[in-house]
């Protein structure tokens, strides 16, 4: 006779958590110059309410992420072009553990960038070896306002 597995908590959390993130195709946004952060729905493109569960989701358990980084740039005449690379890091990670990842990408791709046709920049980090499509990035980026912040002051 086979015996049965221990019930394992963290385990049966950490399933739940993972269905959670998948049925609300979660994807983390962050954008600059304005420091504004938070979870969207990456098929509709709608703002996930922050909660509680949704938060600890995120960040309690490791994923295999996967990071689009984008700078918004308008050129002299106002065409709208963005420069974008998109990095998944082998392993699994949690949220907390990404920064190395995520800042060295986006401090590359900024100085790359001609500094006086910025506009903004950001990145999308989704919990899931998910690919995203410069259309799809383009419209979350436009869904939180990426074009019409204000550039950064320097203070003096």
């Amino acid at each position: 006779m086979k015996k049965r597995k221990p019930n394992n908590m963290r385990t049966r959390i950490e399933r739940t958590s993972r269905a959670l993130l998948n049925a609300n195709h979660v994807a983390v946004v962050h954008i600059d110059p304005s420091g504004r952060q938070g979870m969207i729905n990456r098929k509709t493109c709608k703002s996930i309410p922050p909660g509680q569960r949704m938060a600890e989701a995120v960040c309690d358990f490791a994923y295999r992420w996967t990071i689009y980084v984008s700078v918004q740039c308008r050129d002299q005449r106002g065409h709208r072009y963005t420069k974008s690379v998109e990095v998944a890091p082998q392993g699994n990670y949690l949220a907390a553990h990404l920064d190395d990842v995520i800042e060295d990408t986006y401090k590359a791709l900024v100085a790359e960038s001609n500094p006086n046709h910025q506009v903004a920049s950001g990145w999308i980090a989704t919990p899931a070896e998910i690919s995203l499509s410069e259309e799809q990035a383009a419209r979350m980026f436009d869904v939180v306002g990426v074009w019409s912040q204000q550039k950064e002051r320097e203070q003096v």
